[in-house]
């Protein structure tokens, strides 16, 4: 498929506005995924998009110059599974339809995916982090233990030191990681049944579909609506962790139209209640079914989910000096308790952000 790969309707610069306005601060973007394909210009191997397809260019490339014209930080994603090369052996548990060879040099894989990394880390400007994926091929063979993570996370952490590395493996973060990422799950949670870790002390990170699918998918007409990946968001930020939110490219180069329209929304709601995610951690209450908490220094604000009643109870033992509606700044009434403090919510204004999340500021004193 790749002689027949052509999209030329990519736009850097567009992506980069679009996730500005969505209210990114960051972008992932695939390097190489699991059928071996480079999305950049390597010399490592003539299977990619300047090589081996029509288009000639390098997007990534384009993508970088692009974010760091936006303020964007770019973080390559990088399979370290390979159903393509043929030094990628012994398979582990997929790619056995991939028609390649039986065989293969382990060792001189592993040097070749370090020869990919190094291009990636010197032809592309700062980059933010790497982004693996695809250890947990290896996890139930002899080879879970021969990927010289060691070795490839010294080459990274030596050719651009402050970026951040993390691998989607599932588990518990391995020594030179500097990030935990969450696949479609809220930390602490497993509803997809490979999310089995603990929660570490690394900083986390909850990446999210906007429908089923990571890749552009034609038939996959199930899209999450706004107000549940803003309330996906705010659980990460109320667990902790950033919010990683996918969007598959159309083989023409262009976002698609549902997601931007989307991204644009968020964006929105962002523009609005941002000071309540950006630069906060989790708050002093741990996640409750009404909702979760985040913080910032002197301030502590309420994000309600789910909650029908006007008294909500808080067992908060700090001093309020003024509670407000984050939508319009009006006052929020509280009345101290013995066992903490009771907030008498407004109620909802009927606009659509506002039930999405209701945002209570309390700005803490002596």
């Amino acid at each position: 498929m790749a002689r027949f790969f052509n999209p030329t309707a990519f736009d850097a610069d567009t992506w980069a506005q679009t996730f500005k306005a969505a209210g990114a601060r960051y972008v992932v973007i695939t390097s190489k995924h699991h059928e071996g394909f480079a999305m950049f210009a390597s010399k490592a191997s003539p299977y990619n998009v300047v090589d081996a397809t029509p288009f000639h260019r390098d997007p990534l490339a384009e993508l970088a110059a692009a974010c760091r014209k936006a303020g964007l930080k770019l973080f390559f994603y990088y399979s370290q599974l390979d159903w393509h090369h043929p030094d990628y052996f012994p398979q582990g548990t997929t790619g056995h339809a991939s028609e390649r060879p039986a065989g293969g040099d382990w060792d001189r894989y592993i040097d070749f995916e370090q020869a990919q990394l190094r291009e990636l880390l010197t032809h592309y400007g700062p980059i933010g982090g790497i982004w693996f994926d695809g250890w947990w091929d290896q996890k139930d063979t002899a080879y879970r233990d021969r990927w010289r993570l060691d070795e490839t996370y010294r080459l990274i952490h030596g050719l651009q030191p402050a970026a951040l590395i993390g691998n989607n493996h599932h588990q518990a973060p391995f020594p030179g990681e500097d990030f935990q990422m969450f696949e479609r799950d809220l930390p602490g949670e497993n509803s997809m049944g490979f999310n089995k870790a603990g929660v570490s002390a690394l900083p986390l990170e909850m990446a999210e579909t906007m429908n089923g699918s990571w890749g552009f998918n034609m038939i996959d007409d199930q899209y999450k609506s706004t107000a549940t990946l803003v309330r996906s968001l705010v659980g990460a930020a109320g667990r902790n962790a950033n919010f990683l939110l996918n969007t598959g490219p159309m083989p023409n180069g262009e976002l698609q139209p549902e997601n931007v329209q989307t991204l644009k929304d968020m964006g929105q709601w962002l523009k609005r209640y941002g000071e309540s995610v950006y630069q906060t951690r989790g708050g002093p209450l741990a996640p409750r079914p009404w909702g979760v908490t985040t913080q910032a220094p002197g301030r502590v604000y309420v994000h309600v989910l789910d909650w029908k009643d006007s008294p909500l109870f808080l067992p908060l033992t700090q001093t309020v000096k003024k509670a407000t509606l984050l939508r319009d700044g009006s006052a929020v009434t509280v009345q101290a308790r013995p066992d903490g403090l009771e907030l008498t919510l407004p109620a909802a204004t009927g606009e659509a952000m506002d039930g999405w999340d209701r945002v209570i500021r309390l700005d803490l004193g002596p």
